[in-house]
């Protein structure tokens, strides 16, 4: 992972940020450093692995409702791997065609590789012979993050 974790002040993990951005966190002094790279320095600040916020951000609109759908997202949650065949995964299927009424929706989509999704077409799984070896999920926020 790259970046600097921001953990709110009760520790818990918030979101990463650039190493620029963290630099201005403790600059304007909403944060301070938690965690540092050993011997390195910016100036007067150590180089922070974790920046911990000095107030406590209230988060519990961002948990309640799961992340919006995103291709990055369908690609993260399936971890880069064809539904179809297990193999990389670049592009997103809709498993049932936009054509025929199908939405970007968690549900409906799935990581697949450019073979599997040009073999299936503008059809469904099931009249291209393709068999879903995962089924589709809605993922938490945490689940996103991890990966």
């Amino acid at each position: 992972m790259t970046g600097v974790l921001v953990l709110n002040a009760d520790l818990g993990p918030l979101h990463r940020v650039s190493l620029k951005h963290a630099v201005r966190m403790l600059v304007r002094q909403v944060a301070e450093v938690h965690e540092a790279v050993p011997d390195r320095h910016i100036g007067i600040f150590p180089v922070p692995r974790a920046v911990r916020l000095l107030r406590y951000v209230v988060t519990r609109w961002r948990f309640g409702v799961g992340p919006a759908w995103s291709r990055a997202g369908v690609l993260a949650r399936d971890g880069r791997r064809c539904a179809y065949c297990g193999g990389p995964a670049s592009t997103v299927d809709h498993i049932v065609p936009r054509s025929r009424g199908g939405r970007n929706t968690w549900l409906n989509t799935v990581a697949a590789c450019g073979a599997c999704n040009h073999r299936k077409g503008d059809r469904t799984p099931a009249e291209a012979g393709l068999v879903l070896r995962v089924k589709p999920t809605v993922p938490t926020w945490a689940a996103l993050i991890a990966r």
